[in-house]
């Protein structure tokens, strides 16, 4: 500070350089009093003495602090306010941002862990929830298909929030849905007809545990329901001859939305 010690003081850009703060900021605490420049250029230009930076050096690590400016004023000016006091609430305060910031870190890691691997559990945790046909290598291969698309970053923030509990209700949700189709089916109900589309909204319903399904998707999923092997196998183990009915009865929910099957593409939004 020995280029404020020869009287003329420093300016307010010199000081704000040093500082860090702005500009603004000072002319703000000059405003209301908090921090005023002890001199002024015969032009009217503020000037900061050798003590006027003591004291913004002060205002500057108060406010770094979390002290508001009123605080601040107090503890630096109010001779009646107890400082250690007021310094150990904002300590306190301080220790539960960091313990929020520390919340919000595990919170983190826990989503980008969740958009590398996918399911968040262990290889114990899957055959005890997903049962004993589920191939852990499954997630992996998900994501190496699919890790590029919307979906896969919606079916992350859903699995990020979800522990061994939450997969139990939704691989229930599931297991329900599969048995009210096969149920369905052997009860000889048409596509197209009430309980049919009830079965096609639930399906949207329950699969939106994983990324919301517009009817569009619904159609390509069905086709794949039927189409590839593992898909196929999962339903027909159900009921013989599922996935094709399923297939038949998205097929005719679709049309009456006025959808297409055969030209509907993967499209996220109606």
């Amino acid at each position: 500070m020995s280029d404020a010690a020869d009287g003329d003081g420093l300016s307010v850009g010199r000081v704000a350089a040093r500082l860090g703060v702005t500009v603004r900021t000072l002319h703000h605490w000059d405003g209301i009093g908090l921090a005023r420049p002890s001199l002024r250029t015969a032009a009217g230009y503020r000037l900061y003495t050798v003590g006027d930076l003591e004291r913004l050096q002060r205002i500057v690590v108060y406010r770094e602090l979390g002290l508001g400016l009123e605080g601040i004023r107090a503890v630096l000016d109010d001779t009646t306010t107890d400082v250690p006091g007021t310094l150990r609430v904002q300590r306190a305060q301080v220790e539960e941002r960091i313990d929020r910031l520390r919340e919000l870190g595990a919170g983190l890691d826990r989503m980008i862990d969740a958009h590398e691997r996918g399911l968040l559990l262990t290889v114990e945790e899957q055959a005890a929830i997903l049962g004993p046909g589920w191939n852990p290598d499954w997630s992996a291969q998900a994501r190496e298909r699919y890790g590029d698309t919307a979906q896969w970053s919606q079916y992350a923030e859903r699995s990020a929030a979800r522990g061994p509990e939450e997969w139990q209700a939704v691989t229930d949700a599931v297991a329900a849905l599969d048995r009210a189709l096969g149920e369905a089916m052997d009860a000889g109900v048409t596509p197209g007809g009430p309980e049919a589309n009830r079965l096609v909204e639930r399906h949207r319903e329950v699969f939106a545990s994983y990324f919301p399904l517009t009817r569009q998707m619904q159609v390509c999923l069905a086709r794949r329901y039927e189409a590839e092997p593992a898909f196929a196998a999962h339903y027909d183990a159900v009921r013989p001859g599922l996935a094709a009915w399923f297939r038949r009865v998205v097929d005719a929910s679709a049309r009456a939305h006025g959808i297409d099957p055969d030209t509907a593409g993967w499209q996220d939004r109606p």
